[in-house]
């Protein structure tokens, strides 16, 4: 079995969209190696707000494009409580305050997640050994 991975929102929108080619890869070893692949639902929040800023199109409202994609894809959702909001307030190091990044990377500790994501913070925070990560 391969690392379970946890998809931050780029990797979300991405995927939604048939995505990139490495994404691609990296979901197909996850399948093929029979991992788990999850969502925060955090993630719903940033699509939300990307919306309303218009920077991204969807052809749906955001909320039910987010469960349309959970659905489609059959993704696992991971709990968001006390546990990760916290636990995103605690992060060991240097991050950037990006409220949403602290939730998906603490959610990913938390669970022993790998965070797939092209985010060069999130990126060189895992190369710390904060956090696993998958470039993608």
């Amino acid at each position: 079995m391969t690392q379970a991975l946890l998809l931050d929102t780029c990797a979300v929108i991405w995927a939604a969209a048939g995505g990139h080619a490495r994404l691609r890869q990296v979901l197909v070893a996850a399948n093929e190696g029979g991992a788990e692949v999850w969502i925060s639902p955090i993630t719903a929040w940033e699509i939300g707000n990307l919306a309303r800023l218009g920077r991204i199109g969807i052809a749906s409202p955001p909320l039910r494009w987010y469960h349309q994609v959970v659905a489609r894809s059959g993704l696992c959702q991971a709990d968001l409580g006390a546990d990760e909001l916290v636990a995103a307030t605690e992060l060991p190091g240097d991050l950037h305050r990006d409220p949403a990044d602290r939730i998906i990377i603490a959610t990913a500790r938390l669970r022993g997640l790998a965070v797939v994501t092209r985010d060069r913070k999130i990126l060189d925070y895992s190369s710390k050994g904060h956090v696993l990560a998958v470039a993608c």
